[in-house]
């Protein structure tokens, strides 16, 4: 059956990307108005909804199956990180649904990660990845939507991306996001230590009898 398909797909798709789009279908059916919440409601269900769907489907999916492989503690705490950004600037501009800001953010950081792929934009553009952040915003545009909120997703993944990704490759920088330990505890498998000496019958050789 369709639905069965369905599922078996779902459930191949990375746990963070899994949960999120989840989280963001069953928020917008449910209407549900609170602040934390706010990051998975995209409007009533219609073009602009699975239109924001399709994006956070496939650009988170590809930032944690990419950049963030092996880091689900790091992948949630830039959620963490632009949420409460976003929220803060939010308020300072009268922005309360802040879904597609995240959406925007997360197309942001993976177009500046990967800036020699080329995007077709459904069939229509053909351009570099830093520029799909800017196609969203304009098509936004076209919509009639504001596009206030497409700027703070951008400003927000500038931020996020110029502090992990290029200040701490200036000279005399840093990283200054450090994924609190509790979260890599919690969400990242266990390093192997360097220094563990297996013992004799871990060692790979021959079978004994």
């Amino acid at each position: 059956m369709a639905w069965q398909w369905l599922m078996a797909e779902f459930l191949q798709v990375p746990a963070v990307t899994r949960a999120y789009t989840a989280a963001c279908v069953l928020t917008t059916a449910a209407v549900v108005w609170r602040l934390v919440t706010n990051f998975l409601f995209f409007g009533p269900l219609g073009f602009s909804f699975f239109f924001n769907m399709l994006f956070v489907f496939r650009y988170c999916r590809m930032l944690e199956e990419g950049s963030f492989r092996g880091r689900t503690a790091d992948f949630v705490f830039m959620f963490l990180f632009g949420g409460v950004l976003m929220t803060l600037l939010g308020l300072l501009g009268s922005l309360f649904f802040l879904g597609q800001a995240l959406t925007v953010m997360l197309v942001y950081v993976w177009s500046r990660r990967n800036p020699q792929v080329r995007v077709n934009f459904f069939g229509l553009l053909t351009f570099q990845a830093p520029f799909l952040p800017w196609a969203l915003m304009g098509f936004s545009l076209l919509l009639g939507n504001s596009i206030l909120v497409d700027l703070l997703g951008i400003a927000v993944g500038h931020i996020y991306y110029f502090l992990e990704d290029v200040f701490p490759n200036q000279p005399g920088g840093k990283r200054l996001l450090l994924t609190p330990s509790f979260l890599k505890l919690l969400l990242d498998a266990p390093q192997e230590d360097p220094n563990y000496l297996p013992l004799p019958e871990e060692e790979p050789g021959p079978l004994q009898q």
